[in-house]
């Protein structure tokens, strides 16, 4: 079967850069993106590409190459949903706030919205891909949806989980370590299952296409994420150790990590792993554990979420003490607000988690961060509820310049990777600081020798 039309539902960090590569790499295939947010769309379908609503290096020249050829950005669910012969699911799946499950599953309510409205329009066979991160036999429940609505329309069920890396996910995409296919053993699923090989075979190694059952397939996407951060949170916990002992958390690292069976990826301390997927990925692996009764497995990978917590909670609460034990009305800037360098998602970013507990102890923050913009950090900080919008408004400002954000600062907090950082005139930061002046590094990014041979106080994670 050869596709000639791919819908996807769901026009953010997943289904555009994916739909905008796919596109580009198979010229012949017409691609819809669709969405019920106006306003993502119109971004989508900015004329200047350079404000698409994503921010991937690499992105905009995609979606400059495809837009328009065959790549489609519309409101128009229903009719990308008839017209196509595959339809993606690429809609948000975040962590219940309410019921059974609350805290832990997924909300799949955006999922089954989907699934009925595909029901609902198709009226020939479809091939439907969950394309979002989703708990084990999730592929069940919209196969029963879909297999009960009476029209007569076939649909083959398969589960295509992404394994970007936000800040690489256009390189992620263009050369990806794999890509995992998951569908039924019968003859119309593997046919579902090579139509989509076909698709992705066209830029990407044979040997690099996996084929499984869908429910190995969708359980491999929440163990990869939390192999992952586990191994964030295992390096996390031993700097701590090294700050109480006197080694270098770099120097630990560097050592196990040359160990061919461990390697060193993953093993960088930091203030905390953020994030759409880690902590959502390893809550769902522990709400299915606890499901089937497995307490002891729940309980061991909930430890890795327990030590990300305690990591941010004790670099706000460092900066406390050693600012004399009070923060109250100081300036503290934050270089970074994202979760990670080379991407405007803010989802679980280690900043929101600092701030929120240095508002609680009445400091004053302003933020720099190249790609955050001062709305998106206070919805960030208004989703927790912690305390009122106006004082959430009064307490917390985002700076367009970063030597404004650390004019008159008591304390610079590093809390996003970007390389600029690195660039800048550290000397003029720090005469127009309150002194002493103090810098905590929660990415051990900058050079510490160079910053105390200026006159800062500089503390860093794990050393």
């Amino acid at each position: 079967m050869k596709i000639t039309k791919i819908c996807c539902i769901g026009a953010g960090y997943v289904g555009g850069p994916t739909m905008a590569v796919i596109a580009q790499k198979c010229p012949d295939i017409q691609v819809t993106v669709v969405d019920l947010n106006v306003d993502r769309i119109a971004k989508w379908n900015d004329p200047n590409v350079e404000n698409i609503p994503i921010y991937e290096p690499g992105l905009s020249a995609v979606v400059a190459e495809a837009r328009g050829r065959n790549l489609f950005f519309s409101t128009e669910v229903d009719q990308a949903i008839e017209e196509a012969e595959m339809i993606f699911i690429s809609v948000n799946t975040p962590t219940k706030t309410y019921g059974t499950g609350k805290g832990l599953a997924a909300d799949l309510k955006y999922i089954e919205l989907c699934a009925r409205q595909i029901a609902r329009v198709a009226k020939t066979d479809k091939i439907v891909v969950e394309k979002s991160t989703l708990p084990v036999r999730t592929a069940e429940a919209i196969k029963s949806i879909l297999h009960n609505t009476g029209n007569g329309v076939k649909y083959q069920i398969l589960s295509n989980p992404e394994f970007l890396a936000e800040g690489t996910a256009v390189e992620d995409l263009f050369a990806p370590d794999r890509v995992l296919i998951g569908g039924d053993a019968t003859p119309e699923g593997q046919q579902a299952i090579q139509a989509l090989v076909d698709v992705y075979a066209r830029w990407v190694p044979n040997e690099r296409i996996l084929t499984t059952n869908l429910w190995s397939s969708e359980l491999s996407k929440l163990v990869a994420n939390a192999f992952l951060a586990q191994r964030v949170s295992s390096i996390n916990s031993i700097s701590e150790l090294c700050e109480k002992t006197g080694a270098n958390v770099a120097e630990v690292a560097k050592a196990i990590g040359m160990d061919s069976r461990i390697g060193p990826k993953f093993l960088k301390s930091s203030v905390g792993f953020g994030g759409s997927c880690f902590q959502k990925d390893i809550l769902n692996l522990v709400y299915i554990a606890k499901s089937y009764g497995l307490h002891e497995v729940a309980d061991y990978w909930e430890q890795v979420i327990l030590m990300n917590d305690h990591q941010k909670r004790r670099f706000a609460k460092n900066i406390v003490t050693t600012l004399y034990n009070t923060v109250a009305d100081k300036k503290i800037a934050f270089l970074g607000w994202a979760f990670k360098k080379d991407t405007n998602d803010t989802r679980e970013s280690a900043a929101i988690y600092v701030a929120d507990d240095l508002l609680n102890e009445h400091a004053n923050v302003v933020v720099y961060d190249p790609k955050v913009s001062e709305k998106q950090m206070l919805n960030d900080l208004d989703y927790l509820a912690t305390r009122s919008v106006s004082e959430n408004h009064r307490l917390l400002q985002a700076a367009s310049d970063p030597y404004a954000a650390c004019e008159g600062a008591h304390a610079i907090a590093v809390l996003t990777e970007w390389d600029e950082f690195k660039t800048y005139d550290w000397q003029r930061i720090y005469e127009k600081m309150n002194k002493p002046a103090f810098v905590f590094d929660g990415r051990n990014l900058l050079d510490g020798e160079q910053l105390t041979a200026l006159g800062f106080m500089y503390q860093t994670i794990g050393a």
